[in-house]
């Protein structure tokens, strides 16, 4: 064996031995890393195609990237929504909210409350609200209050961002008609 074969056989031997991987190294470098930022007295715009939507305000927000990047409210959140001249079309409250980015979908819940600019009112204890249909959606119970009107749906609803049209299921109410002369 000429000396230079037998150092490619000590080399080779070596690289045998340094291939076998310690699991905590692999898992350094396998691991997932979540990015967090914090914000406090924070505002932002929600647009769309261009044309603002929605204006999200709240004293503390935790934003993660993951697969899916979130932004929490864990202290309390308030939307504006606007119309397509941009006016407020509606109000938003809610004291725990995360809106997911890449699903353009925000989930709120505990003592959530939506107001046009109508008067019109409807409160919930969890919604769902949908960035590209513009919608509200629930399966827990709610309650529209209107001019003269108020409605419950047990089972939740579906309904605009602007209140105009709402779908409830399992719902009762009481309507003030007309008196029949």
């Amino acid at each position: 064996m000429t000396k230079g074969s037998l150092s490619l056989l000590i080399f080779f031997c070596f690289g045998l031995l340094a291939c076998e991987n310690d699991d905590r190294v692999l898992n350094d470098w396998t691991r997932s890393i979540i990015l967090t930022e914090e914000a406090t007295d924070m505002q932002t715009y929600i647009s769309q195609r261009g044309q603002r939507k929605a204006r999200i305000q709240a004293p503390y927000m935790v934003k993660e990237n993951r697969d899916t990047v979130s932004m929490t409210f864990p202290r309390s959140v308030h939307c504006d929504f606007y119309d397509d001249s941009l006016r407020i079309d509606s109000r938003l409250d809610a004291r725990y909210g995360v809106y997911y980015e890449n699903l353009n979908k925000v989930f709120l819940r505990d003592s959530v409350v939506v107001i046009t600019q109508k008067g019109d009112t409807l409160t919930s204890p969890e919604l769902w609200w949908d960035q590209n249909t513009q919608l509200f959606t629930t399966d827990k119970y709610a309650i529209y209050r209107g001019p003269d009107q108020q409605f419950a749906g047990g089972k939740g609803l579906e309904a605009t961002q602007d209140l105009k049209r709402i779908t409830f299921r399992s719902t009762t109410g009481t309507v003030k008609a007309p008196a029949v002369q």
